[in-house]
């Protein structure tokens, strides 16, 4: 079935109005597609995926969820038999974005800690009032996050990360420890929502309110787990001080819904942030080392940094000398330290040949015989070349960068720009089509089409395996 033809049946079913604008979003790091549509006056988020069983899980919480008044999007209308559905658009700000931008200032701000706050005030309410009368019989793949549950993540972590980074263990004597490890957490009360993915790239902020997605993945399970999986995500790398303040709120804060004794309550949480952070080195040893999306790889430093401190602090009330050996020897491999500097194979044939150039001088020719690609005109971004201290820069330097950084529209425009080259890419990819050229024009092809094409260059770089050509046209006039 036409995806967009389909989509946009449904949503001029649901608007009464003609489609006018429908593009695809970037994809995550799950296999579904989602697509913005607007009309005159409405808009929404098309999405399709072919999971049925997946599909019938975020369906049925998002319905329940809505109906309780928590932050989630409202689901329009759906066609759960061909894999579409129709929800609420919260627009384009994920805390990860925020994150981020953060990180481009080398800065965790009070703000981006209020910002985590206010995420935290929601949390227990969907763990806690989401839990009471939810259909768990619709969970996928299993209702509880259960022995079964846990040996499945503790083996990809060892079939997808230890393996392929060949570190050397004793199958057995580490199957005994990850029996352990997961008698010990199934101790802790499991009657709550997980929500099994509360990760940054799954909360959304409208209007400067947290709302969450992709709960699909939810079942039965301790309190600990989400708490554990947000402040533990890798890439976040919320600093050490700023990660126990964060705890203490969200403790007092479940404290308002159902009693908590504190002691065990961190004993236990430190096991379950163990337990994501292998689980999350398994996606990434899958995702990086196995399907050669080398974006995963960069995260690895970040989630060893995270085992390293819980090795040297956590006081882990059980004994599993054999994994705490393995995950030593993870912290002191220098290989995994510069894993993020690590070129893997291009697992494709594909060429994008990326220029910035002065519109004075013309665009530049296509000399792959293909023809076509893009060209977008960077002139309506603010121009720091019209200030004196700037002229005699170029986009590739510190202080044009920190210009353009702080600019909404430049920041807006790129996230246009890879919006369509992603989509283009993957298709090119899907098709076997072996060159893409994007051309960034501004006045000179000295500031804006640099800072574009730099920036481009990274977002590639960082998402797929592909072979990039980059040119600076103008730059022997610099």
């Amino acid at each position: 079935m036409d995806k967009e033809k389909r989509l946009s049946q449904l949503f001029e079913n649901w608007a009464n109005e003609k489609v006018e604008s429908f593009a695809n979003l970037p994809p995550s790091g799950s296999y579904r597609e989602y697509y913005r549509i607007k009309g005159k006056s409405k808009q929404a988020i098309g999405t399709y995926n072919h999971d049925k069983k997946e599909n019938i899980a975020f369906l049925e919480f998002s319905k329940h969820f809505f109906e309780l008044n928590l932050n989630v999007p409202e689901i329009y209308l759906t066609d759960i038999e061909n894999g579409f559905y129709l929800l609420e658009d919260l627009g384009d700000i994920t805390l990860f974005s925020i994150l981020k931008k953060g990180k481009k200032e080398n800065t965790f701000s009070e703000n981006l800690i209020k910002i985590y706050k206010s995420i935290i005030e929601e949390l227990p309410k969907f763990q806690i009032q989401g839990n009471k009368n939810l259909n768990y019989e619709v969970c996928y793949p299993r209702k509880k996050f259960d022995r079964q549950s846990m040996m499945w993540d503790l083996n990809y972590f060892k079939y997808y990360f230890l393996k392929l980074v060949k570190i050397h263990f004793d199958e057995q004597l580490l199957e005994n420890d990850f029996n352990t490890l997961s008698d010990f957490l199934l101790t802790a009360e499991t009657d709550y929502f997980l929500y099994r993915d509360f990760q940054s790239r799954n909360i959304m902020l409208k209007n400067n309110k947290p709302y969450f997605i992709d709960y699909q993945g939810g079942r039965k399970g301790a309190l600990q787990y989400d708490i554990a999986s947000i402040l533990y995500q890798a890439k976040a790398n919320i600093p050490v001080d700023i990660r126990q303040e964060l705890l203490k709120y969200y403790i007092n804060t479940a404290k308002q819904y159902t009693e908590i004794d504190e002691q065990k309550f961190i004993e236990h949480y430190y096991g379950y942030a163990l337990i994501r952070t292998m689980q999350v080195l398994g996606a990434y040893g899958f995702r990086g080392f196995y399907e050669k999306r080398s974006h995963f790889l960069q995260s690895i430093p970040y989630a060893i940094n995270n085992i390293k401190w819980l090795l040297n602090n956590a006081k882990f009330q059980i004994k599993i000398p054999t994994l705490l050996h393995v995950l030593d020897k993870i912290v002191q491999s220098e290989y995994l330290q510069k894993i993020d500097n690590i070129n893997l194979p291009s697992t494709s044939e594909l060429t994008v040949t990326i220029n910035s150039f002065a519109f004075k001088n013309g665009i530049p020719e296509d000399n792959s015989g293909n023809s076509g690609g893009f060209v977008f005109d960077c002139r309506a971004i603010p121009n720091p070349g019209k200030f004196d201290e700037y002229k005699h820069l170029n986009g590739k330097d510190k202080p044009v960068i920190d210009f353009l950084n702080k600019e909404p529209e430049a920041e807006q425009f790129l996230q246009n720009v890879y919006s369509i080259i992603d989509a283009s890419v993957e298709k090119y990819i899907s098709r076997n089509f072996t060159n893409l050229m994007v051309n960034f024009g501004c006045t000179g092809g000295q500031h804006r089409s640099v800072f574009c094409a730099e920036n481009l260059t990274q977002h590639i770089k960082g998402k797929y395996n592909i072979t990039i050509s980059l040119n600076h046209i103008e730059k022997d006039k610099w």
